[in-house]
């Protein structure tokens, strides 16, 4: 088996160089038809900012209710603050979208701005974002779920591999199908939202507080101050629902030519939607004089109080659940190219950058649905164990790429450069702030596996492209190598018996090599020896010309002896190629390759593992038909 050192690659464009114009005429191309519209990449990569809305103002509120109802009334005040840092971004990632437009968001950045070993970082925070965003999501619409069906509680471990199994399956018939899956859930969710906004913007009062009627209140009592710290948190708390913004940079070369301009429009959609429903929930809160309740959603009661405890209101309650079970196919969306870019350079397993059918990295894909379970089965299904390490990568993430494009806008100077770079050191400034109040605030509730992890990520990544590199060395890749020269052959064929495979297989070695030689293995027992006798008879009757060899062995083992022999061999025939050909069967159907013995798998091993001999398998296939 070879190993590909060569770079895979890369799909896209030389920054500065003009797309083909998107003329809106005739149907896509072959290649486009597996990528994603603008709108298609609304519902495919901007789940788990949308989904953000139903536990962002939560988080805000909790926060402040520590001040009592005075706290309370900062939670417009904050939510806009929130909303102008994710003005900032967005506008930040669609420049980066525009300069980057192979994707891979903060890390691309990152490795042309701020060099290889950052670069890393903002990948290791990334790739842990995404996989926690899985766990997160799925859980919580599963919490959603056995809220209103307690009975269901104790399956809820299934339950969430099981969704987890259903959005891995989506995926992998591509990011297109995912798109129109997910399109009508994300559409009723977004429509929901802003009803309830619009609807409660007429109100004088709420409709009806059933929701939370017999729920124990979680407002502070007797506290009036509010200091900065406070703020802070309740600011860094919020900020979770700016986790996913990153996605449509990072997923780029997903969208249908001209594919930056889709994602920037992608970007600035998903921006607006968000802020406007940041900020009306907000208002909603403060309107209504809203309290915190344990074991009521903010979401759900304010559902309650502008449609009143109706339909409308569980239909609110649906399309939150079923909108964060599905949250996690942005990091679907997002992490399969970050890997495969990752694997361009040599710092992950360049099987990652392989594209199947319909334009799927299928292994980043499976990757991240199998830790992604595994962290489902540690957690138990349970959100509040997850949420604690939530949002810290997004926030290193975002910290890296506002101080990469800084030193973008630095070292280009475009027009308007000087406000581009203070806009971008400005969102820095805010999420790297973020990051720090997050991870202290969050430390002891599980935030330092993060800050474990983040570093042991890196070092991974050292380690793969250390080894690549090694590889590479002794390949003498870049350099052009020696003249091929042909060297003497001789191919070893193992039999067991005569058929038409042996014919076969001697064809295919008498035509490959200047030598063939057929060897055999024989054990001492009786009925064996009768057996090697019969063999030899039956060679020597038909006369096929080549030397039939036999390998005596006291034990019943098979590869030992052969690859014994062929290093042997390859002792005595030093300027000689040494080649081993394996013929196999290979049935009409899967299931009747439980019956075949292995006996190639067996020998191919034994002959890799202790040789250096080239091993070729000859396949012989037994069609349905045959006769």
């Amino acid at each position: 088996m070879s190993i590909d050192m060569g770079k895979p690659s890369t799909a896209g464009r030389a920054p500065g160089v003009e797309e083909p114009p998107d003329t809106g005429v005739g149907t896509p191309a072959a290649g486009d038809r597996h990528r994603l519209t603008a709108l298609q990449g609304l519902a495919a990569l901007s789940l788990d900012a949308m989904a953000s809305v139903a536990y962002g103002p939560e988080s805000i509120v909790l926060v402040l209710a520590a001040a009592g109802a005075y706290g309370m009334g900062f939670t417009l005040p904050v939510t806009l603050a929130i909303a102008a840092l994710l003005a900032v971004l967005v506008a930040s990632y669609r420049q980066v979208i525009a300069a980057f437009p192979d994707g891979g968001g903060s890390y691309a950045v990152a490795e042309r701005h701020l060099g290889r070993r950052t670069s890393l970082v903002a990948a290791a925070s990334l790739i842990l974002d995404y996989v926690l965003n899985v766990a997160v999501s799925v859980t919580a619409g599963v919490a959603a779920l056995t809220s209103a069906f307690p009975e269901l509680y104790g399956e809820r471990v299934w339950i969430c591999l099981g969704i987890l199994v259903l959005v891995t399956a989506v995926n992998l018939r591509g990011v297109v199908e995912s798109a129109k899956a997910f399109l009508v859930p994300t559409a009723v969710f977004v429509g929901s939202i802003l009803a309830m906004v619009v609807v409660g913007l007429f109100r004088d009062g709420p409709v009806s507080t059933a929701s939370a009627a017999g729920h124990a209140s979680a407002l502070g009592e007797g506290a009036t101050t509010v200091g900065a710290l406070l703020l802070l948190k309740a600011f860094a708390a919020g900020c979770s629902a700016l986790t996913g913004v990153e996605a449509v940079a990072n997923a780029v070369p997903s969208f249908r030519a001209p594919g930056a301009r889709r994602a920037q429009r992608t970007e600035v959609a998903l921006g607006a939607l968000l802020g406007v429903m940041l900020i009306g929930l907000s208002i909603l809160i403060g309107r209504f004089h809203l309290q915190p309740v344990e074991g009521v959603t903010v979401l759900a009661q304010l559902a309650d109080a502008s449609f009143g405890h109706n339909a409308a209101f569980y239909v609110v309650q649906f399309a939150t659940m079923v909108l964060l079970a599905l949250a996690a196919n942005t990091s679907f969306g997002g992490l399969p190219v970050l890997m495969s870019l990752l694997a361009r350079d040599n710092h992950l397993p360049h099987v990652f950058a392989l594209k199947a059918d319909r334009q799927v990295h299928r292994h980043g894909v499976l990757a991240l649905a199998a830790v992604s379970a595994a962290l489902l089965v540690f957690s138990g299904g349970d959100t509040n164990t997850l949420v604690p390490l939530f949002a810290i990568g997004v926030f290193v993430g975002f910290t890296i790429c506002q101080v990469g494009m800084v030193r973008h806008w630095c070292g280009e100077r475009p027009r308007g450069w000087r406000a581009k770079g203070a806009l971008g050191g400005f969102g820095a400034l805010l999420t790297g702030v973020s990051a720090v109040v997050v991870t202290a605030t969050k430390f002891t509730e599980g935030a330092w596996l993060i800050v474990v992890a983040l570093p042991l990520l890196v070092l991974g990544f050292e380690k793969i492209h250390r080894t690549y590199t090694e590889i590479g060395e002794r390949l003498e890749l870049g350099r052009i190598p020696q003249p091929p020269q042909r060297s003497r052959s001789v191919v070893v064929v193992p039999v067991s018996g005569l058929s038409r495979l042996t014919c076969q297989a001697l064809t295919a070695a008498r035509s490959l090599g200047d030598e063939v030689l057929a060897v055999t293995v024989t054990h001492p027992a009786p009925e064996d020896r009768r057996t090697a006798e019969a063999l030899r008879r039956d060679w020597e009757s038909w006369k096929p010309g080549v030397e039939l060899i036999e390998v005596s062995s006291e034990t019943r083992s098979l590869g030992r002896p052969l690859s014994t022999y062929v290093r042997e061999l390859a002792q005595t025939h030093p300027d000689a190629q040494v080649t081993v050909l394996i013929p196999e069967t290979e049935p009409a159907h899967l299931w009747q390759r439980l019956l075949q013995n292995q006996r190639g798998s067996v020998v191919a091993h034994a002959v890799r593992r202790d040789t250096d001999a080239v091993i070729c398998r000859l396949r012989f296939r037994i069609t349905a038909d045959a006769r």
